[in-house]
């Protein structure tokens, strides 16, 4: 009574948990395929049909049959329906064959045609912390029952006698398929809430929020995402401020993965030192030479200090967290840091500083997956602003620069941020999902990815 109680009232405080980095809804679609991918490949019902003729310690034994065996199972026919505020109603039609020897003497043979039917109610796990199904309130509906025996042999005494058998028979024998299909359900959330690499920097582990909710169209599994750097340190997530919210106008019956912009921001923060470069290459994609007297076209001031041409190296240090934002169709990646210049050197000797920037520019992202990891790949938006720190050769307009350091930007530093990306970024595990064959959709603060099954 009070566990039930207790459920009860989350329902009702569902309202002040905290916002999830990202969710899970969970359609017919996915529940569907789950409980009848579980049923055929369990191949519960021939199991427990199996055992049903197998004799039990203590099990007595059923008054006027004997050598009770069941066969010519039916390949099941499922129907779920969502239960509101408790999980999924289960009704599996079948029939089989039960053979025996009949109290009136000689084989009998009795076809069955049967509903059980079950309360799948949806937990969260005191113990793993994981979603997890529990069945609850078995029951069996007989269709039609037909036998061997002739319909004038004492018809009120066969009807009761086989009344009163089958149900003393079937539920022992057919609500336990209901619970074994659903331990091999709650088996595929196994893997949700375990550490995920992201390459060397860290781990990223989904944890849920809050029990798992169920409306009348779906299942939804609100989760806080660790993310957690190699030395043990979590990186909070950005205060989103905002419930996530799956758009509606997805079909009917379909699942979705949402991740927020603050998680994705909080992933890619365990990236940020490597997106710190030193680029010294002279020739850079299309671009001419870069030397001091490229510079020098910018900047008259270089070619006084350089009369002789110096190779260039630049340097790249991202200061602040890379930061993820999200509109409707379309997504950036935001990089605040520092540019600095400088003049190589003969006979390795240290190059010279000529001057340091504060640069703050944004990424166009575009999203794409590849088994069970995010990829982003980007290209430069807008350089957003532009500042002189310091400077060795005199003061300077740095906003002549502009041009330059959005073609050295585009053509040096961008391939090398696509490179650290490829390491992608982990999606959850549940219900061995496969993601690849999944839309992907960019909406205010979040991307959601739309799941299709295979």
């Amino acid at each position: 009574m009070l566990r039930i109680l207790f459920l009860a009232l989350c329902g009702l405080l569902t309202g002040t948990r905290a916002d999830p980095g990202a969710l899970l809804r969970l359609g017919m679609d996915l529940m569907n395929r789950e409980v009848q991918s579980a049923m055929d490949e369990s191949h519960i019902l021939e199991k427990m049909a199996a055992e049903a003729g197998k004799k039990r310690p203590g099990m007595k034994p059923i008054k006027g049959i004997t050598n009770l065996k069941v066969k010519d199972v039916q390949l099941p026919v499922i129907t779920l329906s969502f239960v509101p505020g408790v999980g999924i109603f289960q009704c599996v039609s079948t029939g089989m064959t039960i053979t025996g020897k009949s109290f009136m003497g000689g084989n009998m043979e009795i076809i069955v045609v049967l509903n059980i039917t079950a309360t799948n109610r949806l937990l969260q796990d005191e113990e793993t912390g994981l979603p997890t199904f529990k069945s609850e309130g078995c029951e069996i509906i007989l269709v039609s029952v037909k036998t061997n025996l002739p319909s004038n042999m004492l018809p009120k005494v066969v009807n009761k006698f086989l009344d009163s058998t089958l149900h003393k028979v079937l539920p022992g024998l057919m609500c336990p398929a209901i619970d074994a299909v659903l331990v091999y359900v709650n088996k595929k959330w196994a893997n949700l809430s375990a550490p995920m690499p992201v390459g060397q920097v860290g781990t990223v582990k989904y944890v849920l929020a809050s029990t798992p909710t169920t409306t009348a169209s779906y299942i939804q599994v609100d989760l806080s995402p660790v993310v957690q750097q190699e030395g043990g340190e979590t990186i909070e997530l950005p205060d989103a401020r905002e419930d996530l919210e799956v758009p509606e106008n997805y079909a009917e019956g379909s699942s979705q993965v949402e991740l927020s912009a603050a998680f994705l921001t909080a992933e890619l923060t365990l990236l940020q030192k490597s997106f710190d470069v030193k680029i010294q290459d002279m020739k850079i994609g299309n671009m001419p030479p870069q030397t001091t007297k490229t510079l020098a076209g910018f900047i008259p001031e270089v070619a006084e200090a350089y009369p002789k041409p110096k190779p260039l190296v630049m340097e790249i240090k991202i200061n602040k967290p890379p930061k993820v934002t999200m509109k409707t169709g379309k997504s950036r990646l935001h990089l605040h840091g520092t540019i600095e210049m400088l003049a190589a050197r003969r006979k390795s000797k240290a190059p010279v500083s000529l001057f340091l920037l504060e640069v703050h520019f944004n990424l166009k992202i575009q999203y794409s997956v590849h088994g069970n990891r995010l990829k982003m790949a980007t290209s430069l938006y807008r350089l957003l602003s532009l500042s002189r720190e310091s400077s060795s050769i005199g003061p300077f307009d740095e906003q002549e620069l502009t041009g330059f350091i959005t073609n050295y930007l585009q053509e040096a530093y961008i391939p090398v941020v696509n490179d650290v990306l490829q390491v992608g970024l982990p999606l959850p595990d549940f219900l061995g999902m496969n993601y690849n064959q999944a839309d992907l959709n960019t909406v205010e603060n979040a991307l959601v990815l739309n799941l299709k099954l295979e």
